[in-house]
């Protein structure tokens, strides 16, 4: 058994420790004004030295507490203001608002890092992507799991065959949105923004995307169930959603979503040999449980916390746009995400399996 555990790296992904790409931040929300600027403060390749708001005031104002230089509207950033000033943007706007800013990125030749899930529809997702080829510039979804180094030692793991044969795959990630927020208008629960749903849109991604990862397979077919009793959920169909997904190779997964209840978070696989198990797994720090021939061991990195996640995300994405190399999970990657909750979303309406 201790012949597969390695002392995992934080950073197996880097390839550069030279140069700096410097960011405008489109839209600052909470999670970017608390999460993505400091992330960035404190990464080895990246700057921030533009930000965007819907508010002139907000952006000079924030800008001048963290002494960024320049601080734009919206429509600035549209018109092709200060874009001497940056070579890529983070956008963490509302879903239904990715499209339109990368758009303008694509059009001033600039790197473009978008908050998942990538759009509110798979239509919009495809556009979106369509967009960034045809101005070949580099395209990237910022999903935090795939730079965290437990789960990145999961995939190794799997790829070694310690699971053996992967069979299954159960996840659920849950939460109380209305609690972190207490407002039922905010923009989770409009379907004009932020898509076919809330608790699978924003949360259920986080089991698909790190399973396709772990796995290196994509889904094939889908099922679901979704129900939403409060109030606050009566514009979206899903406070509370439970879908099946069918890998490659017949791989089944289960997984359970809410924004209405306890928190919690698991993703488990299971395969003919063991077993891995991430709890918590995507919010905070992961640790790993293994599992193989009666032996149980829980890893845990005492030096990576989910608080560095994002500023791997910010660093891995400068690595990239640095060195030319290979993003991964590009745009297209992103896509299928996309494809697999629509499909999820219409196997709910239809109490039918849908293919992805």
């Amino acid at each position: 058994m201790h012949s597969w555990i390695q002392e995992y790296t934080e950073r197996d992904w880097q390839t550069t420790t030279n140069g700096t790409v410097r960011f405008a931040l489109i839209g600052l929300g909470w999670w970017t004004v608390d999460v993505a600027i400091p992330a960035i403060e404190s990464s080895t390749l990246c700057e921030t030295t533009v930000l965007v708001s819907g508010s002139k005031e907000k952006a000079e104002r924030i800008a001048d507490e963290h002494d960024i230089e320049h601080g734009l509207t919206y429509d600035e950033y549209h018109d092709g203001a200060a874009t001497e000033a940056y070579d890529a943007v983070y956008i963490g706007t509302p879903n239904a608002y990715h499209f339109e800013h990368v758009k303008s990125a694509a059009r001033f030749d600039k790197a473009a890092l978008c908050e998942k899930p990538l759009e509110a529809t798979a239509e919009r997702a495809q556009r979106l992507v369509e967009a960034a080829e045809d101005a070949d510039i580099p395209l990237m979804t910022a999903y935090r799991m795939q730079v965290d180094p437990a789960v990145r030692c999961a995939r190794e793991l799997i790829e070694d065959g310690f699971i053996g044969e992967p069979t299954h795959v159960y996840g659920n990630n849950s939460q109380s949105i209305l609690e972190m927020i207490p407002d039922p208008d905010q923009w989770r629960l409009d379907p004009d923004v932020t898509g076919y749903g809330t608790s699978v849109m924003d949360l259920g991604i986080y089991t698909i995307n790190t399973a396709r990862f772990l796995l290196r397979r994509d889904p094939v077919a889908a099922t679901a169930y979704m129900t939403s009793e409060h109030d606050g959920f009566e514009a979206v169909p899903d406070e509370r959603a439970a879908f099946t997904l069918t890998f490659e190779g017949g791989v089944p997964l289960v997984s359970t979503a809410s924004q209405n209840t306890q928190g919690d978070t698991q993703l488990k696989i299971t395969g003919t040999e063991g077993q891995i198990d991430l709890d918590p797994a995507f919010h905070g720090k992961v640790i790993l449980s293994l599992n193989r021939d009666d032996i149980h061991i829980d890893i845990e990195n005492t030096s990576y916390s989910g608080d560095d996640e994002m500023e791997a995300v910010f660093d891995y994405f400068a690595d990239r746009v640095l060195s030319g190399e290979e993003i991964y999970p590009d745009g297209h990657h992103a896509l299928v995400d996309m494809e697999t909750i629509h499909a999820i979303h219409e196997a709910a309406e239809t109490g039918s399996s849908v293919d992805i």
